[in-house]
């Protein structure tokens, strides 16, 4: 199998209008989408679409309505002339744990029938249980890939909507590396970045990564709201949410 699991750490970094900075442990999944029943079968502690300590479901992500992951990435790369054929799709993102998961940015990996990378998705979500998906086509198949945009989605109430996003990211291996740079005006106003090392998709693996992480989905979603407060003690003006949206794609050139 070429699913794997990463362990490493996210760190957030905000220079504007005040210094703040955190930093914790995480684990991450890169789950291949055509091993899911395999991975269900033959790992203890893991199931697809149903309860276990952790598991993935395919309503977490996409269409949110449970249908398959794979036709979703498909119909949307078709929408963008991007090719669809005889591909490989791999997810990095949290895995549900004892039923529940947050995840900010999700990445779909997407490469061709000769494992070369021809797109990449950036599925980035908020706490108002939107989610909007930054589709990029690539061009050359390297290590390090580099993707901009303007920031087209609400995400944090402490910073506006006139933004632009820097991706960059490494082409998943023994290690992964997914760092986004936010500029306002030609300022940087935050660094987050997520870290990891590669170790086999397996039961004792699985079950080492939970030990380190035993409530690792509980602490993300109450990390976000702690930070949210300790910002707002700060003084740091409360933007409000204009939009409401549920699902909104959009293809990067």
């Amino acid at each position: 199998m070429t699913s794997s699991i990463y362990n490493g750490t996210v760190i957030h970094k905000r220079f504007k209008p005040k210094t703040h900075f955190f930093e914790y442990s995480v684990f991450s999944l890169l789950i291949d989408l055509s091993e899911l029943d395999k991975l269900d079968r033959q790992i203890k502690f893991f199931s697809f679409n149903k309860f276990n300590l952790v598991s993935f479901f395919e309503k977490d992500h996409g269409s949110r309505d449970g249908k398959p992951l794979n036709e979703w990435v498909k119909k949307n790369l078709d929408d963008y002339n991007i090719y669809s054929k005889d591909i490989k799709i791999k997810l990095l993102c949290y895995p549900r744990i004892f039923g529940y998961v947050f995840n900010p940015l999700s990445v779909f990996f997407i490469y061709d029938s000769e494992e070369r990378l021809i797109s990449i998705l950036y599925e980035v979500k908020n706490t108002f249980g939107e989610q909007h998906t930054y589709i990029f086509k690539v061009e050359d198949d390297v290590k390090h890939f580099q993707h901009n945009c303007s920031k087209k989605f609400h995400v944090s109430p402490f910073i506006e909507m006139d933004c632009n996003y820097f991706f960059k990211i490494l082409k998943p291996g023994e290690k992964i590396s997914v760092i986004i740079n936010q500029y306002q005006e030609n300022e940087k106003i935050l660094y987050a970045s997520q870290d990891g090392k590669r170790v086999d998709f397996n039961s004792k693996e699985l079950f080492k990564s939970y030990l380190k992480h035993p409530l690792m989905t509980f602490k993300i979603i109450s990390a976000i709201h702690f930070e949210a407060f300790k910002l707002w003690t700060k003084g740091i003006k409360f933007i409000k949410k204009k939009l409401k949206i549920k699902n909104n794609i959009t293809f990067e050139s």
